[in-house]
């Protein structure tokens, strides 16, 4: 048999990634002869390791904080949704020796929402909370979708100012206190705040009747968000593990032109919580 191909995430730190168990089922799924390994890099050592890396006959990679933007700098092209995120996550070797690097997280998002939750996002007011780099990492996907709107909310104002003028598409920004008398269909959290067990200052009743919370993180436990949209009677409070199957499985196919069935492995990490 052949050596297999081999791929990697790299991140700082990385021991806690799901990435290589998932690849690994996604390859095994799909009889793919592929390893996948995590390798921790700091962000001063990226570019040396990224070298050694391609030099040593790697296929392709996966960069994750704080390493996407250093990414976005070393693609050689960059796809219309990188370019847009301003950071890369995927990066994919191509046979010319130049590296393609793109941006999977806002198409991982709309396919766990569409897909795995059955939320229809066209003609929805959406809210996001946070205006870094997660937001600008799923704007592009968000507005393909055709929302009715989409309004960022953060504690430096001018910072989702910023991010909404660059899209130039009717995208509303406004500091947290202005979201009192407002409603919204699809609430996210972009924010680090689950990171830390804690919640932006969300006004009550923001949540229209039937609404849906999505946060972007991930836990064992529900976070913060998850917690408060459950308060909120959200129709349903969502966190972000099927966003990393689902971003998971689009880097997948971009490395092997194989699409993996990604419900069966969402449903093994959430039995393994």
């Amino acid at each position: 048999m052949n050596s297999p191909d081999n791929y990697a995430v790299m991140g700082y730190p990385i021991h806690h990634s799901k990435s290589p168990r998932i690849h690994a089922l996604f390859a095994e799924e799909t009889e793919q002869n592929m390893s996948y390994l995590a390798q921790e890099v700091r962000p001063e050592n990226f570019t040396s390791a990224v070298n050694t890396f391609f030099e040593k006959g790697g296929k392709g990679l996966n960069c994750t904080l704080p390493l996407k933007e250093l990414a976005w700098e070393f693609a050689t092209h960059k796809t219309p949704r990188a370019q847009a995120a301003k950071a890369v996550n995927t990066l994919i070797l191509q046979t010319n020796g130049q590296v393609l690097g793109d941006n999977t997280d806002g198409i991982g998002l709309v396919a766990d929402l569409k897909n795995n939750h059955g939320v229809n996002l066209e003609n929805k007011r959406l809210l996001i909370l946070g205006a870094g780099g997660a937001t600008r990492g799923i704007l592009l996907p968000l507005l393909d979708e055709k929302p009715k709107s989409i309004t960022i909310a953060n504690r430096t104002v001018e910072k989702a100012l910023q991010l909404a003028k660059e899209f130039q598409q009717h995208i509303h920004a406004c500091g947290f206190d202005a979201l009192e008398n407002h409603q919204f269909d699809v609430i996210l959290n972009a924010t680090s705040a689950s990171l830390s067990d804690d919640l932006p200052p969300l006004p009550e009743n923001i949540l229209a009747e039937n609404g849906i919370c999505y946060d972007l993180a991930y836990s064992n436990q529900p976070t913060a968000f998850v917690r408060w949209g459950i308060e909120q009677n959200a129709h349903k409070s969502i966190d972000g593990l099927g966003m990393l199957v689902e971003q998971a499985a689009e880097a997948f196919f971009l490395w092997r032109g194989v699409r993996p069935s990604t419900q069966d492995v969402i449903d093994l990490l959430n039995a393994h919580r």
